[in-house]
């Protein structure tokens, strides 16, 4: 690990730590077998396709059913370097001067039908993931660039050819979404993983109601012996945030892997005493605001660098913090890590300025050369979950209010919200995220690249220049040339082009029943969820 990422780790270690004295330090103890852990879920998953989704709804209550080929230390789940074997036996080290990398997998692992899972299942979940068909929707494929081909010498064994060795390989194939497929599934139908689930990981799959709950139960041959500790879980669906809160204080849940807002947390902790404990964490999400460069206007950069322009970010963060699990004014990249911007750099950018007055002079100067009347009008396409989306998105309303916007926000469930972005395309301006699992900022910034390149970008913008800085900073392991090159991403992006705006990134607080051990908050709410290792008190 770089001395950057040391530091980063240090300071995210320590976020975590200090906020577990609300409900005292967690120190070592034996677990207990048995129970079934539930917990509350804030919406649904679009579908079951870990591949294809970006959500928390699809990770919570589905990543306990599969399986990794690697991931991150759930027992260190703050150091973003910390990334272990799950069916793989140890940890490769690289040959052919960086780029080849070789697995060996563990023997005698199943699918929850019986059949064993071996490299051709490897392959064919990455290949799916990295080469995707026409058809099919990946939202990772851009963290894969550096990748050659998968192959497969024999049943055990899988090569990841490069093309150019890189450091953020290791970390894309730690990413929690990037479940382990069935290969016969998959030459079958590949679509089959969006309606249906089967896995090997540490549970299995026992019920689903849908619009209600999703319950799964230990894998009696999972590969980890001992493991899991728990009978089984149970994932609650509840949209309403009072209803998860009232969940909890009322043990009919013990947790919330999302987050809750800080009047909340203050609540259950006055309620419950030592009866709860909390766990907070900066978080590597950030909510983002993406105009539609299909539609006019928002083709037009001065309409863009209008609508950035009128929002008072640093006043914001100090407002909506007390209220919203939002906080950190930042650029592109996760604050505090050595890749991202400092205060000063950007205060050079649009909608950074330290002068508010100024920047909404300027977005109004530009919407009238740009000929928009006063009062016009257009719709921010929201999702129907309160923290932070609907949230930020009054706020935001707001915001455009002081530069002469009229702005009507539709909410929609998870489903249909995703359907305007993928399929109809036909927002205005639309709240969107980047909510990223292990820390790894060269690739995080994928979601700003071409649409014909990203996977997850759905603004419609094609522009070549990010797509060349993009592809300059993961072929070099010079910090300081990846910096400079992140900077003028980060200039063409959030100020010249305006192609899509940072709100604030988030922060995480986890307040959870005090017997729920076993697991450790992480900078992403994508992480840790497998599972394995959690075991209850009781």
């Amino acid at each position: 690990m770089n001395s950057g990422l040391k530091t980063l780790a240090a300071s995210l270690a320590v976020g975590a730590a200090l906020s577990l004295g609300l409900g005292g330090a967690i120190a070592a103890e034996t677990p207990k077998k048995g129970g079934v852990l539930k917990f509350v879920v804030p919406a649904e998953p679009p579908s079951f396709d870990g591949h294809r989704e970006t959500t928390f709804a699809l990770v919570h209550p589905i990543a306990p059913f599969y399986s990794l080929l690697v991931k991150q230390n759930p027992q260190n789940s703050m150091d973003p370097t910390d990334i272990i074997c799950d069916l793989c036996t140890e940890m490769p080290k690289p040959t052919d001067g960086g780029k080849t990398y070789t697995f060996k997998l563990r023997k005698g692992v199943t699918f929850e039908d019986g059949a064993p899972l071996t490299a051709a299942d490897v392959k064919a979940t990455y290949d799916k993931i990295i080469f995707p068909p026409a058809d099919i929707s990946s939202a990772r494929k851009a963290y894969f660039v550096m990748v050659e081909s998968v192959e497969t010498p024999d049943d055990e064994t899988v090569v990841f050819k490069l093309k150019y060795p890189s450091s953020a390989f290791i970390p894309a194939l730690a990413m929690p979404f990037n479940f382990i497929y069935d290969d016969a599934k998959l030459a079958q139908d590949m679509h089959w993983y969006e309606k249906n689930i089967l896995g090997s990981g540490p549970f299995q799959k026992a019920e689903r109601q849908a619009g209600a709950f999703i319950k799964g139960t230990a894998n009696p041959n999972y590969y980890e012996k001992g493991k899991p500790y728990l009978d089984g879980f149970e994932a609650i669906f509840a949209k309403k945030e009072s209803l998860r809160v009232q969940a909890i204080r009322g043990d009919r849940a013990a947790i919330e892997f999302r987050g809750f807002p800080p009047q909340s947390r203050d609540d259950l902790v006055k309620a419950l005493g030592k009866d709860i404990t909390v766990q907070e964490s900066d978080w590597n999400c950030v909510l983002l605001i993406t105009p539609n460069h299909r539609k006019k206007p928002f083709d037009d950069v001065r309409v863009r660098r209008a609508l950035t322009l009128a929002v008072d970010r640093w006043g914001g963060s100090q407002y909506l913090s007390k209220i919203a699990i939002v906080k950190t004014v930042g650029g592109i990249v996760f604050p505090g890590h050595p890749l991202a911007a400092n205060k000063e750099e950007l205060q050079q950018l649009a909608g950074y300025w330290p002068d508010l007055a100024k920047s909404r002079a300027e977005a109004k100067r530009l919407l009238k050369e740009a000929g928009i009347p006063e009062g016009f009008k257009f719709v921010l396409n929201n999702r129907a979950v309160d923290q932070p989306y609907k949230i930020v998105g009054t706020w935001l309303i707001d915001q455009w209010k002081q530069i002469g916007l009229a702005v009507e926000q539709q909410v929609q469930p998870t489903g249909p919200f995703y359907d305007t972005l993928r399929k109809k395309q036909d927002f205005d301006v639309s709240i969107d995220f980047n909510c990223q699992s292990v820390v790894n900022p060269l690739l995080d910034v994928s979601k700003f690249i071409s649409e014909d390149t990203s996977g997850s970008q759905y603004g419609g913008y094609t522009n070549r220049e990010v797509d060349e800085l993009f592809n300059a900073m993961n072929q070099t392991d010079d910090q300081a040339a990846q910096r400079e090159k992140m900077r003028r991403m980060e200039k063409i992006v959030l100020d010249e082009e305006a192609l899509g705006f940072i709100t604030m990134w988030w922060y995480r607080i986890i307040p959870h029943r005090s017997y729920v051990k076993g697991w450790n908050v992480s900078p992403s709410h994508y992480l840790n969820q497998q599972l394995a290792d959690v075991w209850l008190d009781q």
